[in-house]
């Protein structure tokens, strides 16, 4: 028997991390909800605002029907409310936030037919990469790959001693639009020094020596071309830096710009504002931890 309603609590995440380009995503205290609740018109309807899009509401029929592609369950109606803090296409993995939540209520509300690893390839399918959907899921910094179709990730806990400082631009971005610009073909030797600093911050988080973070989020594969659109992208992280983070970069595919601090992240914060600020540029800081946690049903 199914329930009649379901909440969902799904966190942001920053994902990429500079050199982790599709791999490696943390989940933050930042949230958004999705309600579901069945109705008796045999159709999938979006009822969270009146600005929702067609983009918005399309993406939400498309995972509604996906879920009951794989969960085998006879399509019902739902009506489905989307709202929080989360922005849409500002790079802390909105559509991640949509899709996981609409299939893990869904799930939720029809008597949990799959498991959580299905309920993430099914995600990550719609995605194309796992990056902001696994730390959503199961919170912390993960890592993690599709391999043969399905995802295969390992997750750390994160301690609150970490800051996530966040710069969310009044503006948008749309990741497909970012990706437009990446080259087909990189420099063996870009490759190679991306490859040498994700394997270090997996096993910098893995093992809790934080400090040696520092240095180590330059990219040669993605940033570099999307700086295109978010030209403020290094003197964010500099002026971030030079107040007292560790490191800095671009969340997703942007526009929200990111620094990573042990101490003084009001000063961060500050700082990296500032640099908007100069260029005429409004924007919101957001000082966040990670959230161990993922995703989780709302108890009424």
């Amino acid at each position: 028997m199914r329930k009649p309603s379901v909440t969902v609590r799904i966190p942001a995440s920053t994902s990429n991390l500079g050199p982790g380009f599709d791999t490696l995503g943390i989940a933050l205290k930042l949230h958004s909800h999705v309600s579901i609740r069945e109705c008796d018109e045999p159709v999938i309807e979006r009822v969270d605002n009146q600005r929702t899009s067609p983009a918005a509401a399309a993406m939400t029929r498309e995972v509604a029907a996906a879920f009951f592609n794989r969960s085998h369950i006879k399509p019902h109606g739902a009506k489905i409310e989307v709202k929080g803090d989360v922005p849409v296409a500002g790079g802390l993995g909105s559509s991640a936030v949509v899709r996981l939540g609409v299939a893990y209520a869904l799930n939720e509300l029809n008597g949990r037919p799959l498991a959580d690893a299905a309920l993430l390839d099914l995600v990550t399918e719609l995605e194309h990469h796992p990056d902001n959907a696994a730390p959503a899921l199961c919170g912390g910094f993960v890592v993690a790959a599709r391999i043969a179709g399905t995802v295969r990730y390992r997750r750390f806990s994160v301690p609150g001693t970490l800051k996530f400082v966040v710069c969310c631009p009044e503006y948008e971005v749309a990741t497909e639009k970012t990706r437009l610009l990446l080259p087909r073909q990189v420099p063996l030797a870009d490759a190679i020094e991306n490859l040498n600093r994700v394997a270090l911050i997996t096993a910098i988080f893995a093992t809790g020596d934080y400090r040696l973070l520092s240095g180590l989020f330059d990219d040669k594969l993605h940033q570099p071309y999307r700086q295109k659109l978010i030209p403020m992208l290094g003197d964010v992280i500099a002026a971030g830096i030079e107040a007292g983070a560790l490191a800095g970069w671009l969340s997703g595919s942007g526009p929200s710009i990111l620094c990573i601090t042990e101490q003084k992240e009001r000063a961060v914060a500050e700082a990296m504002a500032g640099v908007y600020t100069r260029l005429g540029i409004r924007c919101q800081p957001h000082i966040l931890t990670a959230d161990n946690d993922g995703i989780r049903v709302k108890r009424s």
